[in-house]
């Protein structure tokens, strides 16, 4: 027996098997860098009398733009990219070849789910292969990009990763099958309705919705640089930004940070809450940005957004910055009967974790909790600033005060206006106190964070 020519020949099986997969890892790496590993891993599906050639599954190594990943690909040419037992051994094989070396994941998902006939096996499998995901988690980022159809267990590494791309018109990610979602449901949508990522918007799963895998490429190597590179050079270090003078928008407020850097996750959910990486001097940053002009009102979505991010600046030691614009949580009754109030002591648990510098600036208002959880110097932030034309305050309005505290009938009207007028809402009142460091003009901020940055990192 020739076994060089019987090694071509497997070679050939598997290259055969998998030739859109492997052209879709050429597509998303450097050329000619993917090294695989475990290629020769076969299981006999007795369910379907066949071969899952390469387990369904093709895992190794690989650089974009010269930076080292792992990477694990589906093949959904393989019985449907069917998880079994010795496919998620193989993917915690490559795991564990991350975690030893350091070095970020891409997941390529897309699977119909487990094979029949594998019993408690393929469960003992995705267990493993769940547990050592969640193991990586703030040790390495974890990409996982949404490469088709995703159903069953194994949509669940989308609430561990780091970092889940959808891709318009391809993705679609559910914990069931569509079919059985809408049959339970006793409706017939279709499957973009149920898993594609603006129909899964509540679920706070797609990080980044893109064009297709030349996108990924490209926010991943951006997602990269700014997690794992430390300070780079930046020739306009003393820029102002003039027009915050003119309103403190969050498309002016963007304008703070250091050119083409910004990088938005969630953008598709609560988008009053923008959550973005970016670098301001040269140095990266996880910054909040709250969106609207008459101050954001919180409920469980917005909240959930900001510990989560919250978690991720925590993982990677990013500073944290929050321009602060919120009246605090939204009062109504679903807001009421909503997880807010846990979503929000959970985020205050997570920003006392940060053990790097939180800046806070109070852009447009800082009201009732909205002060206390974002703005308060007692709640950990190394500097606190305003602007000039800011509103920090315990109500929004004379009217909002009037309504919590008029139970009182000797509550003289007069006083109460004078009390929660604007003027007295002015900034330089917390400044008196020793809780705002500076009250600055809006369009000297990047300064002032750029210098306060320098001072605290380490």
């Amino acid at each position: 027996m020739d076994k060089i020519k019987l090694l071509q020949a497997r070679k050939q099986q598997l290259l055969d098997a998998g030739k859109v997969i492997r052209e879709e890892i050429n597509n998303l790496t450097d050329k000619d860098s993917f090294v695989e590993l475990s290629a020769f891993s076969f299981s006999e599906s007795e369910f379907y009398g066949d071969r899952a050639e390469g387990e369904g599954v093709v895992t190794g190594f690989a650089t974009i733009n010269d930076y080292p990943y792992y990477i694990v690909a589906q093949n959904s040419q393989v019985l449907s990219g069917g998880i079994s037992n010795a496919n998620c051994k193989k993917i915690y094989k490559c795991l564990e070849q991350a975690e030893k070396n350091g070095t970020p994941v891409i997941y390529l998902l897309s699977s119909l789910g487990v094979r029949v006939g594998e019993g408690v096996n393929v469960l003992e499998g995705i267990a493993a292969l769940l547990s050592k995901a969640a193991q990586l988690k703030g040790v390495v980022p974890q990409y996982l990009v949404v490469n088709g159809e995703v159903y069953g267990q194994i949509s669940l590494l989308a609430g561990i990763c780091d970092f889940n791309f959808f891709i318009e018109k391809k993705s679609v990610l559910a914990s069931s099958s569509p079919l059985v979602i809408t049959a339970s449901a006793g409706e017939n949508l279709p499957k973009e309705k149920i898993g594609g990522a603006s129909a899964i918007s509540k679920a706070q799963l797609a990080t980044l919705v893109v064009k297709d895998l030349g996108d990924v490429k490209s926010k991943i190597t951006a997602l990269s640089g700014l997690l794992s590179v430390g300070v780079v050079d930046c020739e306009d270090l003393n820029r102002s930004v003039p027009a915050l003078k003119t309103a403190a928008s969050a498309k002016n407020l963007l304008s703070v940070f250091d050119k083409d850097s910004v990088v938005e996750l969630g953008a598709g959910y609560c988008s009053e809450v923008r959550c973005v990486l970016a670098r301001i001097g040269g140095i990266s940053v996880a910054a909040v940005i709250f969106d609207n002009e008459n101050g954001v009102e919180l409920c469980a979505g917005k909240a959930r957004k900001l510990k989560e991010f919250a978690r991720l600046a925590s993982n990677y030691a990013l500073p944290y910055i929050t321009f602060v614009n919120t009246l605090g949580i939204k009062a109504t009754p679903d807001a009421a009967n909503s997880p807010v109030i846990r979503e929000l002591a959970d985020y205050i648990s997570i920003l006392n974790t940060l053990d790097t510098a939180k800046i806070s600036v109070v852009t447009g208002k800082a009201v009732g909790l909205g002060y206390t959880i974002f703005a308060a110097k007692s709640m950990g932030y190394d500097f606190s600033y305003a602007f000039a034309n800011a509103k920090i305050a315990l109500f929004d309005s004379v009217q909002g005060a009037e309504i919590e505290l008029t139970k009182d009938k000797k509550t003289d009207m007069k006083k109460l206006a004078a009390k929660y007028a604007d003027e007295n809402s002015d900034p330089i009142n917390a400044a008196k106190g020793g809780y705002i460091d500076n009250i600055i003009e809006p369009s000297f901020v990047r300064q002032y964070i750029i210098a306060s940055l320098q001072m605290l990192i380490k």
